[in-house]
């Protein structure tokens, strides 16, 4: 049996799973947190000047899965690796 006292440099993090609901109630209006999905995670980027209002460049909203629209934008998803990871997008 693996025994976290044998192992205290392990750190085990479990994610939240966040529905598509939850995820679209994230759209940054009217005081809610301004999340986005990428690639099955979802960040929070609230604190970013660049997504004032849930909105960023007028093309892409918070609360939704961006995976396929990254694919055309200007910047790779490297971006959002400066934003925290708050859960799992539940399929």
């Amino acid at each position: 049996m693996w025994d976290m006292m044998h192992y205290p440099h392990v750190r085990i993090s479990i994610m939240k799973e966040i529905s598509r609901d939850e995820l679209a109630r994230g759209n940054g209006k009217n005081g809610s947190p301004a999340y986005v999905a990428y690639s099955g995670r979802v960040y929070d980027v609230s604190h970013s000047f660049l997504w004032q209002k849930g909105t960023h460049q007028a093309s892409h909203k918070a609360g939704e899965d961006l995976t396929e629209e990254l694919a055309g934008a200007p910047h790779g998803a490297d971006f959002l690796e400066r934003f925290p990871v708050v859960g799992i997008l539940k399929e």
